[in-house]
């Protein structure tokens, strides 16, 4: 049975080609430590991660390379940017589809540095309007912390004039790409963008464990990590300079180099014609689901353009059965549950089911979403004879 993988929200699936080749050839050829010898070897390990801090800052229009940082995951990335700014008495304000990667450290500082936190929800119409978040500004107002895009209902928050409201108001603005990144077009100062997180994983079609994070250059953190950076190793404390300063410990040089591969296709493939083909398969996927009369779909309106993330719900059926027969009778991976968003779930309605995802890539096509939606009826119509 031919897999149909429509889980790209989580992990895209599969990757090009040229990610697997370049990771097998770093991997026999020159896989040593970077920044850390002046051996040949160690050169060249170097300039992996040199050409992907460069073709990622041009897809991101950042002006220095050294601004931005490898980590993990986008999680990782966010805990970097969330704890080492915020301090007691620091206000934030974020919205209610957030992820946990950006909650779950927000809340971990109103228990420990007691900040204060304001969740702006969407309007009916299950959108978000700079204003709404423009209105929950303080003086005490530290940081404005969004998703580019919801991970449950592929809304699309209004980057744009979030961003130019925070500059306006002299507040932070931090931004997670996870289900932006390779997918919408991002450019930090149009944006005005200060921080910005990022998995490599999924839109950008590099390997898991790689992700990375831009800060101003102006902008202070304080490190999470402290240890071995292969530059000042003299000094007690972490080194000065960027990038050093915030990658403490041994470069994942073998899958920065598969993500340099991924960033390269995206961009050679071009990102509007991506988003295109996403948005394009999420449109009919919501509007056959809606056809259902069974099935419930969540999210604005097909009018109303999103990433391609889709998620619904069938009548009398659970979500978790719902996304196991997917899987066992037709071969069609989704994801099914809270998807790490509860507060999305609760914006949404669904906290007491969660719900089952479907979620597109480069590589789906229309007749996966034919699939999709056949498989869908049949469970529907199983469930509600």
């Amino acid at each position: 049975m031919r897999i149909v993988y429509l889980d790209n929200a989580a992990s895209s699936w599969p990757k090009p080609e040229s990610v697997k080749d370049t990771m097998s050839e770093v991997i026999e050829g020159y896989a040593a430590n970077p920044g850390r010898g002046g051996h040949a070897l160690a050169m060249k390990a170097s300039k992996v991660l040199f050409r992907t801090r460069m073709q990622l800052s041009r897809l991101f229009g950042i002006q220095n390379p050294n601004d931005l940082f490898f980590y993990m995951n986008a999680t990782q990335a966010l805990n970097q940017a969330i704890k080492g700014l915020l301090q007691a008495g620091d206000h934030v304000v974020t919205s209610t589809i957030e992820h946990n990667s950006i909650r779950r450290p927000l809340e971990y500082l109103r228990r420990t540095k007691d900040i204060e936190i304001t969740y702006v929800p969407p309007r009916s119409d299950d959108q978000f309007y700079a204003e709404d978040f423009q209105r929950e500004l303080r003086p005490n107002t530290r940081l404005l912390a969004v998703s580019h895009a919801s991970n449950l209902t592929g809304v699309i928050l209004p980057i744009k004039q979030l961003g130019a409201v925070a500059r306006e108001q002299s507040v932070i603005f931090l931004v997670d790409a996870s289900q932006t990144a390779g997918v919408l077009p991002i450019n930090i100062e149009e944006m005005n963008i200060d921080m910005l997180a990022f998995p490599g994983h999924k839109g950008l079609y590099g390997p898991q464990g790689t992700g990375g994070l831009y800060v101003r250059s102006d902008l202070e953190l304080e490190p999470l990590l402290h240890g071995g950076t292969g530059s000042q190793s003299e000094a007690i404390e972490q080194p000065t300079t960027r990038p050093d300063r915030f990658e403490s410990g041994t470069a994942n040089t073998v899958g920065i180099a598969g993500l340099l591969a991924g960033v390269t296709f995206v961009m050679d493939k071009g990102i509007e014609t991506i988003h295109r083909q996403e948005w394009a398969l999420a449109k009919k996927t919501i509007e056959g689901l809606q056809s259902m009369p069974e099935v419930e779909v969540y999210g604005p309106s097909s009018a109303v353009e999103r990433v391609g993330v889709v998620s619904f719900n069938v009548k009398n059926a659970d979500a978790s059965e719902v996304a196991f027969i997917l899987d066992q009778q037709y071969g069609i991976a989704t994801r099914a549950g809270y998807h790490c968003t509860p507060l999305g779930h609760q914006t949404a309605g669904t906290e007491q089911r969660g719900a089952v995802r479907a979620s597109f890539g480069v590589f789906n096509t229309e007749e996966d979403v034919e699939l999709l939606l056949t498989a869908v009826g049949e469970i529907a119509a199983a469930f509600n004879p």
